[in-house]
C-alpha cells in the first residue's frame, strides 16, 4: 500500500544558508559599518587579497554584506555593512 500526501502536507527539507567558515567569522565581527581595514584588523588578518577572496567577496556574492557606496565599488573610502539576510544568518 502506497500513501500519497497532499501537497500541503508534503514534507520539504529545510533550506539553510551554506557559508564557509571564513564568511561565518566575518559575519560575527560586524557591529555597524566598517572599512575593509577595520574588518581585517578585527579578524587579525594581514593579507588583503586573501581577505577579499576568501571572506569579503563571498559574503557580498551571497547578499550577506553590502557596500555602503555601491556606485563606487573600488573607492578607498568604501565601507561595508550586514544586510538583513546577513543579520538573520548571524542569529
Amino acid at each position: 500500500m502506497r500513501i500519497v500526501l497532499p501537497a500541503a502536507e508534503a514534507i520539504t527539507p529545510q533550506v539553510t544558508l551554506q557559508v564557509t567558515p571564513q564568511v561565518e567569522a566575518l559575519l560575527k565581527i560586524f557591529a555597524g559599518i566598517h572599512s575593509r581595514r577595520e574588518l581585517q584588523e578585527r579578524l587579525g588578518l594581514s593579507d588583503r587579497e586573501n581577505f577579499r577572496k576568501m571572506y569579503l567577496q563571498p559574503a557580498i556574492d551571497k547578499g550577506l554584506v553590502a557596500l555602503a557606496f555601491p556606485d563606487q565599488p573600488t573607492s578607498s573610502k568604501q565601507q561595508y555593512y550586514l544586510t538583513e539576510k546577513g543579520k538573520d544568518a548571524v542569529k
